[in-house]
Parts: C-alpha cells; structure tokens; sequence
C-alpha cells in the first residue's frame, strides 16, 4: 500500500521559530523553563525535556529565581513579563510575531472601546494559552466568546469590536460576526451598526484548510497526527473527517491500527501546525509495517 505524508503538514512558522530557539539555548547546556507546553504535542515536548526543557505552571514562575526562560509562540500576558524582570529571569521571547501584533492591536482596541462604552470581543478558549496573553492585554476585560450561538454576555446596546484568537475556525469565525450582527440589528440601524470586525485568524493556519482537505479527498485512509490539546488540530481533523470519513486521530505511532486499513490501496498521513515532522514520518512508518 502507498504511504504518503502531506508536504503541507507539520509546524507552522511561529511554533518552528519557538521550538528552534528552543533547541538553540538547550545545546548551550543547563536548565531551560517555558511556561506550559511549549508545543501541544507531547511526543516533542518529551523530546524537549530529555534535553533540559523544563515546562512549569504558570502560577509558578515566581518560584523561579534568575533561570533562563523561554516565552512560547502563543505568547504571555503583560504579568509574566513583569514576574520574570522582578525575578532576574533571563527571558528569551519567542512569541510568534503575528500574535505579537495582536496583543499590541488588542491593547490598543481596548482603550478605544473604554472611551466609546464599547465592548471588545475575543473569538477563542479562555484556557487557551494565547487566549490568556490576549486577555492579559485587555486587562482581564475582554468578553471571550467559545461558541458562534453563545452571545449571552454581550450587550446588544453597546458597540462592538470583534476578534479572534489566531488558530479558530474561519467560518465559525464568520458564523459569529453573522450572530453579532443580528443582534445588534435589534437595537441600531443597519447601516449604522457599530461593529468593527478584525478577522485575525492567521492566515498561514487558514490556508491549510483546503490544501488538507484536497489532500485528504486522494486517499482511502487519512490518519491525522496531533496533540490532544491543540486547538489547531481539531479544526483540522474536523476538515479532513468531512473530506474523508474513513479519517483517523492519533498522537503517537502505537496508536495505529491495521483494521483501519482493510481493502485501502492508499494512506495519507498529515497532521497540524504543532505536529512535528518526525512524528509524521514514524507514524508512516509504522502504517507501512501494519500493512506489509
């Protein structure tokens, strides 16, 4: 059977960029702290840590006292900055610049939205690291929305600017400015509506739904490689699930199974923008040993 990994799969530019300055202080030797995971995939991470990685809570950065430390791409709230100068940290930045733009847009969209009485919204999960960094920047006063239907907190009588966390789902991202709309139709005029609409989904990520898609419509079998954690492979998988429902999830190469292949001439093996090309390869690997 034909085995095929998508060219198109595997880090993005931001998570690339963090992981390789990562593994750039490592090689200098000693201890090296991130914040959380520094990718969601597991498998990289353990990679990391047998080198030295050592990822810690957010509420224990204070603990840690003049240490290397290492922002991911997801990027941090304005307090773990002022932690890590407090505790003479020497703090290497590799938030990715895109969210990094957004966090100084979002600063600025909050004070715009304080002095028209507006309400600025966050398409995304609260528990999402990037989320809590964008969060942070609106000094905790942002309204963050997780589903298009759920707009229970947001004033229909008040102006509204809308944002997305950058790895969210295109058109769940448009289903909610959709919602919005209608809502504010109810108390203001149609063309004078006062929403303002940043679709700061990240272009890079975006694009990659179709291409998956395409690829995933030229084989029997589809198996998906990524993190349970990630956001980004979710919305993935979901596209490639729609595309070709005999897809498959895993995060490690054990996970495969040789049913999945009964009466395929075809695998295609492709993952998110956190999955690591190497893993890609040892799933592969293991498909073809399944099915030799």
């Amino acid at each position: 059977m034909k085995v095929t990994i998508d060219p198109d799969s595997g880090f993005c530019f931001g998570v690339r960029r963090a992981v390789k300055k990562a593994q750039t202080l490592l090689e200098e030797g000693g201890k090296l702290y991130c914040i959380g995971d520094i990718v969601h995939n597991r498998a990289e991470i353990e990679r990391l840590e047998g080198q030295g990685l050592v990822s810690v809570e957010r509420r224990e950065l204070g603990k840690i006292k003049g240490e290397r430390l290492l922002f991911r791409a997801h990027g941090e709230p304005p307090a773990s900055y002022r932690i890590a100068r407090e505790n003479n940290m020497s703090l290497n930045d590799a938030t990715c610049p895109i969210v990094k733009k957004l966090q100084e847009t979002i600063k600025k969209a909050r004070e715009d939205t304080e002095k028209n009485n507006g309400q600025l919204v966050i398409f995304g999960n609260p528990d999402h690291p990037e989320t809590i960094g964008l969060q942070g920047q609106a000094d905790g006063k942002a309204i963050v929305v997780t589903n298009p239907d759920n707009l229970s907190e947001i004033d229909p009588e008040r102006p509204v600017m809308l944002f997305s966390q950058t790895t969210k789902s295109t058109v769940d991202f448009m289903q909610l400015e959709k919602n919005i709309r209608e809502l504010l139709r109810r108390h203001f005029d149609e063309n004078k509506l006062p929403l303002k609409v940043h679709n700061t989904i990240c272009g890079q990520i975006s694009g990659r739904t179709p291409r998956i898609r395409e690829f995933a419509e030229k084989h029997d079998v589809i198996v998906f490689v990524g993190g349970t954690r990630s956001s980004n492979a979710k919305v993935l998988f979901r596209h490639c699930k729609d595309a070709n429902p005999r897809s498959r999830f895993v995060s490690a190469p054990g996970e495969v199974k040789a049913e999945w292949f009964t009466g395929a001439r075809s695998a295609g093996v492709c993952g998110a923008t956190s999955t690591p090309q190497w893993l890609m390869k040892k799933v592969a690997e293991r498909i073809r040993e399944l099915t030799a």
